[in-house]
Order: C-alpha cells, then sequence, then structure tokens
C-alpha cells in the first residue's frame, strides 16, 4: 500500500449523524485546548478519531482529522475532514496532510482499540525522545498513571511520507496505549476523546516534572514495586471518571470563551 494510495484534496459531503457531530465537536475542542496548553506546533501535528461504519461497526476504516493547513486554535468541528482507509476525503471541504494519513489510518486499521489516536510534539515529552535513554521513570504520581502503558519506538526515519510507516508505528505501539517516538515527538491513543485528551495532558505535565529533576543533576527517587502495583488498581478505577469530569470542564470553559469551535 503506497502513501499516495488515493485523492487527499476536499470532497463535497453531507453533514453527519448526530453521533459523528458529538465526535467532531469533542475532536475540535481536543485540537483547540492543547493549542492553549503550549502543545501545538504551527500548523504541523494531528488528532483522529475511528468513527462507525455504516452498520455502526468502528473497524478504523474511516476517521475524521484536523485539516491541513488549519491552526488548532482555529479548528471547528465542520472543518474537520472524514477520511477513509484509502485516503478518500469523504466529508468535508479541507484536506489531509499526507504524513497523517499514513500514520492514522494504518494505526486505526491495525490497532483497533486505538479510536482515538493524538500525534504530537508537545515540548517536555519530546524533550525525552532526545534522550539515548528516554524512559518515563516511575517515580512521581502523574508518571504512575502510565506503568505499564508506554511503549518506545528507537528508530527515527524521516517524516511519514509511506504507510509502511504508519504500519511500522503501529507494530511499535503493540498492546500499549502510548508510543514515544524517537528524535520526533508521542503518540497517545484511547478508547475515547476525553479519555486520550486526559492521558495526553497528564503525560507531558509527568514529562514536564522528570525533564525539570533531571536538569538539577541529582538522582531520581524510587517507588517501591508494592506501590506501584497498588497505583496501577487505583489508576484503573480512577482514570475513567477523571477523564469525564476533565474533558466536561474543558468543554464548559471553551462553551463559555470560544463558542464558535462547535460549528
Amino acid at each position: 500500500m503506497s502513501a499516495a494510495v488515493s485523492d487527499l484534496r476536499p470532497a463535497a459531503a453531507p453533514a453527519a449523524g448526530p453521533d459523528l457531530e458529538q465526535i467532531r465537536v469533542d475532536l475540535a475542542a481536543s485540537l483547540r485546548w492543547a493549542h492553549r496548553l503550549g502543545l501545538s506546533e504551527g500548523v504541523d501535528n494531528h488528532f483522529s478519531v475511528a468513527v462507525p461504519d455504516d452498520d455502526g461497526v468502528v473497524r478504523g476504516k474511516r476517521f475524521l482529522i484536523n485539516p491541513y493547513g488549519w491552526h488548532w486554535s482555529e479548528v471547528t468541528a465542520s472543518s474537520l475532514v472524514l477520511c477513509d482507509e484509502d485516503g478518500n476525503v469523504l466529508e468535508g471541504g479541507n484536506e489531509v496532510e499526507i504524513s497523517a494519513f499514513c500514520i492514522h489510518s494504518r494505526i486505526h486499521v491495525n490497532v483497533p482499540r486505538a479510536v482515538v489516536v493524538l500525534h504530537n510534539h508537545m515540548p517536555h515529552a519530546t524533550s525525552l525522545t532526545l534522550l539515548e535513554d528516554p524512559e518515563l521513570r516511575m517515580c512521581e504520581q502523574n508518571a504512575l498513571m502510565f506503568d505499564g502503558r508506554v511503549a518506545y519506538d528507537d528508530e527515527y526515519g524521516g517524516l511519514a511520507h509511506a504507510t509502511e510507516e504508519g504500519d511500522r508505528l503501529a507494530r511499535k505501539l503493540g498492546n500499549r496505549s502510548v508510543l514515544m517516538m524517537a528524535s520526533h515527538g508521542v503518540l497517545v491513543t484511547g478508547p475515547d476523546i476525553a479519555s486520550a485528551f486526559t492521558d495526553l495532558y497528564y503525560l507531558e505535565r509527568a514529562a514536564m516534572f522528570q525533564v525539570l529533576a533531571r536538569s538539577t543533576g541529582g538522582a531520581l527517587r524510587t517507588i517501591p514495586e508494592s506501590v506501584r502495583e497498588k497505583a496501577r488498581e487505583q489508576f484503573v478505577v480512577d482514570r475513567p471518571l477523571l477523564a469525564e469530569r476533565h474533558f466536561k470542564a474543558l468543554r464548559r470553559m471553551l462553551d463559555q470563551e470560544e463558542p464558535e469551535y462547535r460549528h
């Protein structure tokens, strides 16, 4: 499967139903908040959500993604592009960036549980990927949220302009939720937008604390395995509720301050 498998240019199409409309709203909200938090980079990087096929089953063959050339601060629900696994633009008057298609289409197809795929170059997490030892150490509470959930890619081969790179990244991700991409950035995946975005936020916070701690030259603390095991069990229970409340709060603020994102 080559990168230029189909037409990534705009295509005119009718609006989607109510479920897809809410996904559009949530995806637009996540992009706007990523910008507000300083996690965006120009008009680059991409967030996507796999949506149901016509029979209502999510197979990763159709996904919503942010339009190429739009700053994340101006993305709206209607500006998002609905694309299929072959690169056809099904809905939307905007384009899909080639590396966005090559990465996201293959992860959605190869890793069905990755309903949401968030890729960006957020500062502190990306800075860890530049180190020979990029490991996020389990030495702090936010980091413990990701205990056993992070995969590491130690290869960088340039821009992702071929779907084979997306296949490779999917293999590297495996059964984990987060992929630290060597000399590049991060991939955060999840079952829904609230969960994935909350993970993205706390991953950057955890990375920030560790970059600051490493910069002192001091040794990082260790947390006993018994405590780590307890925390893993606690986060299984706490993470979904945290994600739901966190994302609802973000949407409330956007509804008041930038209501146009919904349109």
